[in-house]
């Protein structure tokens, strides 16, 4: 109910805001000598205030009992910060109106004293308890609270507020209206301050420095101060609010500001500055129970522009919810002056430390460049923190792995740590002959990728025994012991690797499912894989033996109710890991074997497993990008962590596979998901390079022969050199019609079969053998280095042209004189060669819909005027003016042949020879390979001739790929299915195979020849340029800025799987061949404006083949220019008997060359996998070389 009406103190009557109002914006017109400061009220012995009315003044009679308990800090004068805190306030009477109280709240009599005089320049506004209407804030506020007053700053006093009401909470200095609070997307914005933080339990003020508010501040003439950041810290003194403008009602009596000069919804300083990250120590003494109004969008927008005009520059602290973020450490203050944000943070930033090295003393260091070009030492993850103040720690090499400063670290590892140097010289490693392919990898930067260009595709089967198993369930798990192979999962299976018959199965219980297996050590080395163990999801160990094919040991719970997920043979022990991080080390007993009695000792390992394997006695665990390394060990003082942090490279993706390589005992290899490999050292622990070598994940690594395996997820088997820089591909092939699961290099293959075998699972539950040392490949290589020796060589001369002729035809080269000459002048410029190639495309007009819709569908033969042989027309006319040029401009000694020609809507091929060659070319055939319309419409495609001539294979091919400027991916397409396809006829001849092809190929497929040249409209463009700017490099002859834009040659660089990488092309050094207004020298100018592009190429392949030029030439009759070059070939003519004699010698070096690796494998096996000592091992490779 509302109570009755009460006078003020000075005797007059309460009016309504209103006129309260209006009296001040009156004030505010007129400026006063100098304002009056606000006064402090004493410290009394109680503090109690009710309603503005002292604690001994009498109580009110209304039954309704106000109480505030303060605590006894408020006897020392705690006038304004317990209302701040608590957000409430009770109705204030001022000395100038006499307003209506709130018609809930029970206002107590005041005392009898009146003042009779107002004093204007002594009066202040407290922030209202309802927000008025004031026009200058340019808010549309919808039924305004009735509940709220502005307060009265005069009385220093705590009060006390009625538990049942609220209040807006007042400012430290000047009084504004706070309309709400401010939206948490424009918290850090100036505004209206949120609702100070909960005190902490049994804290009851902030601050008990912050006595009294400071004097108001005369707007007029105060400069602008920004305020003082979260994370500085301020005396009281020093707080001061910014210099802003503000409604008539916040303005205090004295000031010069007036409505009329006022910017509409100003931006509102906080109370204080206060670091969000520390929690405020009080309160509210009531709950919250009404949140004000939230901003008009009209003034968040205004308080964008007086950011953006230099009003508002003040940082406020933003309201933060739910965890805090930590605050900026402090900066020293200098001479009072408060600097903006951006200065701070410019002024405050640190320059990362440098990179970290290695602990590997014995390489000078090596320079990581930010490129992205060089990688070979990767780059450390760097943190820097922005401030002056702070230590920067201690470096530590080998990524924070080992403490140099600590009195723990070997005396190796106490060098000194120096500082990189931005030029320092590649690191060289000096670690032996093994190690030499670094010295030339370390040079080349990680987006290399191997050469692929004498990659040989066929797959190493052995000549005798078994390819293939298939296992008829979903296996995932394998393991191989010589002439035994296990595979588990709902099944276990053994097959004899001999014949491939399966001599064992076994069915596990429904629910149970083995996910780890691994033969078992046995104590006589030719006892080996009789036995095997198994891990399942449940926890439990088994052991099988396979002679009786039944369980012979079991333990339960080994892993208690973990799912086992590896087994590792490591010598005579066997340890188990599960998904836990446990991991189990079972010992030999006195039989020399393990058993499943008790692990003989414990240990923990880090989760989230992704790889792990055993590297001599330590076992390297990765999980994700992190790699630790563990020593497992009966001896319970040998530490099993050996390096206190991970090593990892955070730009590699995680860790999938890994290997060792026999001949190089010293590295580590690990794939990564990203198709990325990783090297580190066994001594030192340190990355000594990350290659490229696909975009594909990279599912398994095995070493066998010296060389490295990589699986991936594509099915695909990848054989590198890694001996030569850049890494080179030996072999790749299609292994599984499905994603590859695992690869195995059998260890015990060599001691047991006398042969290295890799095994390999694919997603298709097929399990496949192959040759290890690539036996075929090698013999292969041999006879391809040494045809000198059983071969007649003969050098020719082929001259190669390309031209998209834009459906022009013969006729039309009469136009101009310039365009008449250009067959004349090129013929007669070429210097008669042996072989002439001429590749046109578009002969016919692409753009014309109607004659390509009749190219693609088959006309009735009754109608004779088709444009199919209109068509056929064009290229007669074209075939027969070919070759009256060559008649007449070619010397009359040198007579020459038509040899093949083809045609595909618009392609077309002409090849002529010298008539002393015709008589040596054999095996003629074409095909055609269209990729227009999903591989429908030859608009666009291939046209492949081939031929050998006396035994060396040519391949011609004249494209036309996909057009269109972000075709890329299009047009490489194209390129795979042209070169993959196997669109040829196959050689049936095994000598011919071996002779006259490369690559292990039958000749199905163009790489499988020994020479190739690729000719066409490839229609490859120039990326991220306009037309303007290609315009301008070319008029200045700045083909260098274009060509590292060139789709082709971007595509070589950063595509793995591009097959146009293992073909060359000699630079270019001409202007772009298209796009031209026909008849002109000018670039397009049609309403499409093409950018010039090199769409008209020449590229080879081979290892007899050179380019000798590569040239454009002038002819304005279609909008490309003709592209042609000269090529100095040499093909052979093998000697039947010579070809024997060598073959045999080369037999006999592959024997002598297996009986080493043999040898080099078996004491490998004894030693390092079985555990024998090296004088034993040797024993035993006589004894078994005896036997055999």
């Amino acid at each position: 109910m509302e109570e009755p009406e009460k006078e003020s103190l000075d005797g007059s009557s309460i009016k309504p805001v209103s006129s309260l109002r209006m009296q001040f914006e009156q004030m505010a017109n007129s400026k006063s000598a100098a304002p009056t400061p606000r006064a402090v009220s004493p410290k009394p012995a109680s503090t109690n205030v009710i309603n503005g009315n002292h604690a001994n003044s009498p109580a009110p009679n209304n039954g309704v009992k106000l109480t505030a308990e303060i605590g006894a800090g408020s006897a020392r004068g705690r006038e304004r910060d317990i209302r701040e805190q608590a957000g409430l306030q009770p109705p204030r009477r001022n000395d100038s109106a006499n307003l209506s109280p709130s018609p809930t709240r029970c206002q107590p009599p005041r005392p009898a004293s009146r003042i009779q005089t107002i004093v204007a320049p002594a009066v202040t506004v407290d922030p209202p308890q309802s927000p008025p209407k004031v026009k200058a804030l340019n808010l549309n506020l919808v039924n305004p609270s009735t509940h709220l007053f502005a307060e009265s700053p005069t009385s220093a006093l705590s009060g006390r507020s009625s538990p049942g009401h609220f209040r807006i909470p007042s400012r430290p200095h000047t009084p504004v209206i706070e309309s709400g609070r401010s939206s948490p997307r424009f918290a850090g914005r100036p505004g209206p301050p949120s609702p100070p933080p909960p005190r902490r339990s049994g804290e009851f003020r902030r601050d008990a420095s912050l006595k009294a508010a400071p004097p108001p501040v005369n707007r007029a003439d105060k400069p602008r101060i920004a305020s003082k950041p979260a994370s500085m810290k301020l005396e009281p003194s020093s707080l001061h609010l910014h210099e802003e403008r503000s409604s008539p009602f916040s303005t205090p009596p004295g000031s010069d500001s007036s409505p009329e000069h006022e910017l509409p919804a100003p931006a509102l300083p906080p109370n204080k500055p206060r670091n969000m990250a520390q929690p405020g120590p009080n309160v509210p003494l009531t709950p919250r129970n009404f949140d004000p109004p939230p901003i008009h969008h009209a003034v968040v927008s205004k308080r964008r522009e007086h950011e953006t005009n230099g009003l508002g520059r003040g940082i406020i602290t933003p309201q933060v919810t739910g965890d805090p973020r930590p605050a900026l450490p402090t900066r020293p203050q200098g001479g009072g002056e408060i600097l903006n944000s951006r200065a701070l943070v410019q002024n405050t930033m640190l320059p990362p430390p440098p990179p970290r090295v290695s602990i590997d003393r014995t390489r000078p260091s090596i320079s990581t460049t930010d490129s992205g070009k060089e990688y070979l030492t990767p780059p450390k993850r760097v943190f820097s923190t922005p401030t002056t103040q702070v230590q920067t720690p201690p470096r530590h090499g080998r990524s924070m792995t080992v403490d140099r400063t600590s009195d723990r670290t070997p005396m190796e590892f106490r060098a000194p740590v120096t500082t990189l140097s931005n030029h320092s010289e590649p690191r060289v490693s000096t670690e032996g002959v093994a190690s030499s392919y670094i010295k030339d990898t370390l040079s080349r930067g990680l987006s290399e990728y191997p050469d692929s260009t004498h990659s040989n595709r066929r797959p190493p089967y052995f000549k005798q025994g078994i390819r293939e198993i298939g296992t008829k369930y979903d296996t995932r798990i394998f393991d191989v012991c010589g002439e035994f192979l296990c595979t588990s999962g709902h099944l276990t299976r053994v097959w004899n690797m001999r014949n491939g018959e399966n001599i064992m199965s076994l069915v596990h219980t429904e629910g149970v499912k083995m996910l780890s297996v691994a033969f078992k050590p046995a104590s006589d080395a030719n006892d080996e894989g009789s036995r095997v163990w198994l891990g399942d999801n449940m926890g439990n160990l088994y052991e099988v033996d396979i002679a009786i094919q039944n369980f012979v040991a079991t333990k339960g719970s080994a892993h208690t109710r973990r799912e086992i997920i590896r087994i590792y043979r490591h010598k005579n022990e066997m340890w188990t890991l599960d998904d836990s991080g446990t991991l189990h080390l079972w010992a030999a007993d006195k039989s020399g074997a393990p058993t499943l009695s008790n692990p003989y000792n414990s240990f923990r390992v880090s989760k989230g497993h992704t790889f792990s394997m055993v590297v001599g006695d330590e076992l390297w665990h990765a999980s994700g990008k992190d790699i630790r390394i563990f020593v497992p060990s009966l001896d319970a003082n040998v530490q099993f962590q050996v390096l206190s942090r991970p090593i990892g490279q955070p730009t590699a993706g995680d860790v999938t596979s890994g290997t060792t390589i026999i001949n190089q005992p010293d590295r580590v290899y690990f794939g990564h998901v990203d198709g990325k490999v990783s090297v580190y050292s066994r001594k030192d622990y340190s990355c000594l390079g990350i290659f490229n070598i696909s975009l594909y994940k990279i599912t398994s690594l095995v070493g066998s022969g010296g060389k490295l395996w990589a699986g991936f997820s594509t099915g695909m088997i990848y054989v590198y050199d890694i001996t030569v820089a850049p890494w080179a591909v030996r072999k790749d092939w299609r292994a599984h019609s499905e994603p590859l699961m695992g690869m195995i290099s059998d260890p015990s293959s060599f001691w047991s079969l006398d042969r290295a075998q890799v095994i390999s699972l694919g997603q298709d539950n097929m399990l496949r053998v192959w040759d290890g040392l690539l036996q075929d490949d090698w013999i292969e290589t041999q006879m391809h280095s040494q045809e000198g020796e059983f071969c007649e060589l003969e050098t020719i001369r082929t001259l190669v042209m390309t031209w998209n002729a834009g459906a022009s035809t013969p006729y039309h080269l009469q136009h101009s004189d310039q365009d008449a000459t250009f067959f004349r002048n090129l013929l007669a410029s070429s210097g008669s060669p042996d072989i002439l190639v001429f590749g046109f495309q578009e002969l016919v007009d692409l753009e014309d819909k109607k004659t390509t819709a009749k190219s693609f569908f088959k006309t009735k033969k009754k109608d004779p005027s088709t444009d199919l042989e209109k068509m056929s027309h064009q290229y007669r006319d074209w075939r027969d003016f070919l070759t009256r040029c060559l008649d007449d401009y070619m010397p009359s000694k040198d007579l020459y042949h038509l040899l093949y020609t083809s045609s595909l809507v618009g392609l077309f091929t002409c090849i002529f020879v010298k008539s002393t060659l015709r008589e040596r070319i054999h095996s003629i055939c074409g095909a055609e390979v269209k990729r227009g319309m999903g591989g429908l419409h030859g608009n666009k495609g291939a046209l492949v001739v081939r031929f050998v001539l006396d035994d060396s294979s040519m391949c011609f091919i004249n494209c036309h790929l996909a057009a269109g400027q972000a075709s890329t991916k299009d047009r490489n397409a194209d390129i795979t299915a042209i070169l993959e396809g196997a669109i040829l006829p196959a050689e049936r001849d095994a000598n011919i195979r071996q002779d006259s092809f490369i690559g292990g190929g039958d000749g199905t497929m163009i790489m499988d020849h020994e020479l190739c040249i690729l000719n066409g409209d490839l229609n490859y463009r120039i990326d991220t340029m306009g037309r303007d700017t290609v315009v301008s490099a070319v008029k200045a002859n700045n083909f260098s800025k274009l060509l590292d834009r060139d789709q082709l040659l971007a595509s070589k660089r950063k595509n793995p799987w591009f097959r146009l990488r293992a073909f060359h092309e000699l630079p270019i050094a001409f202007a772009p061949t298209y796009k031209y207004d026909v008849g002109t020298d000018t670039y397009d100018t049609s309403e499409k404006k093409r950018a010039p592009a090199w769409c008209d190429r020449l590229l080879y392949r081979g290892l007899r083949i050179k380019q000798l030029d590569y040239q454009r030439h002038e002819v304005r009759v279609s909008d490309h220019r003709p592209v042609s070059g000269m090529f100095e070939m040499v093909v052979k003519s093998v000697s039947p008997k010579e070809r024997a004699m060598k073959w045999d010698e080369c037999q006999k070096q592959l024997l002598a060359l297996k009986e080493k690796s043999g040898k080099e494998a078996k004491l490998h096996y004894l030693t390092n996998f079985l555990g024998y000592d090296h004088a034993t091992a040797q024993k035993l490779v006589l004894q078994s070389e005896n036997v055999r």
